[in-house]
């Protein structure tokens, strides 16, 4: 397919959505749709953006799109993903794949069926941090991996600065919280060490932000390939922070996002080696990075990283923490 064959149709345009609208943009794809549920929403999006926008979902169809980028929120998901499968659209959905199991093999079987594209947002898989990791981990640069910690904390009401954080989905019991909405932690584990069990998981609701969905959890992981990991979420607390931590049989590897920088500790206790993040890197860079994989894949008929197959097991470890900690699945 060429690139100026694509017609996208972007599903939500709040702040991701926006940005992945901007993206799209800049890397010249000019033949593109919006829609969101709050007609004021899209309408300033429309005229910011230079973008067409439609009132209904039944009008996104009749455009017929062949790409559609799910940026709703998270409990609209499915819907809409399997909507535009039945449409032989293929499919980029914002994490998390949802806050339920429920009909996700029917999507997963229908995108199989049709052969289609398509890939759950992973944006931390594009950041120099985690792929240089990732990369130290397949060359055995501490030799046998041990054991893994992953940690991301911040603090909600100050994600989206114009909305109240107590109106948006992530203060949600039933598709909010902290496990779904930083779901990447999970996925960078998984992405690492490879598939793994829950051994235990336990959660703790924001009541320090007001909000009775889980706003602190603690998941312990026992990977297949003999690692143990543990995941560690928050978004109540005050500072940014979010960093790895990988022990293995000849040394030690850290990464963390502040520092802007990944280290390998030795054999011997001390540092081996350092890798600064590259000189003016900015993070819209990985949101940019991931979409031009995505729409590469689509141009080329090839594979996506972290399809909806692959996205539904790392859900499922999701789910299974809250299930575990407390929260029943929606």
């Amino acid at each position: 397919m060429r690139m100026d064959k694509l017609r996208i149709a972007v599903l939500g345009c709040g702040s991701v959505g926006s940005r992945h609208l901007k993206n799209l943009k800049s890397l010249g794809y000019d033949d593109v749709l919006v829609f969101d549920d709050g007609p004021e929403i899209a309408s300033r999006v429309s005229i910011e953006l230079n973008v067409v926008s439609v009132p209904s979902l039944d009008d996104v169809w009749k455009w017929k799109p062949n790409v559609v980028m799910v940026s709703a929120p998270t409990n609209a998901h499915l819907d809409s993903a399997l909507a535009a499968a039945k449409n032989n659209c293929c499919l980029f959905i914002e994490k998390p794949l949802s806050h339920t199991l429920k009909r996700v093999e029917s999507l997963c079987e229908e995108v199989k069926r049709r052969e289609l594209v398509t890939m759950v947002g992973c944006n931390m898989r594009f950041h120099p941090g985690p792929v240089l990791v990732k990369k130290l981990l397949e060359e055995q640069a501490v030799g046998k991996v041990i054991s893994a910690r992953v940690q991301s904390g911040s603090f909600l009401p100050h994600w989206r600065p114009l909305q109240d954080y107590r109106q948006s989905y992530s203060a949600s019991r039933e598709w909010g919280g902290t496990i779904l909405d930083c779901i990447h932690e999970i996925d960078l584990t998984l992405w690492y060490l490879g598939p793994a069990k829950i051994i235990a998981a336990a959660h703790r609701p924001a009541h320090t932000i007001q909000l009775e969905t889980d706003g602190l959890a603690e998941i312990l992981l026992q990977h297949d390939s003999g690692p143990l990991s543990s995941v560690h979420l928050n978004f109540v607390q005050r500072d940014y922070r979010r960093a790895c931590q990988i022990i293995g049989s000849e040394g030690t590897i850290y990464w963390d996002f502040s520092d802007r920088c990944v280290r390998v500790y030795g054999a011997d206790g001390a540092v081996k080696q350092s890798y600064p993040e590259p000189a003016g890197w900015d993070v819209n860079q990985m949101y940019v990075d991931e979409m031009k994989h995505f729409l590469k894949a689509v141009l080329t008929g090839s594979p996506a990283m972290n399809p909806v197959s692959e996205a539904a097991a790392t859900l499922e470890v999701a789910l299974s923490a809250r299930r575990m900690g407390g929260t029943k699945e929606a």
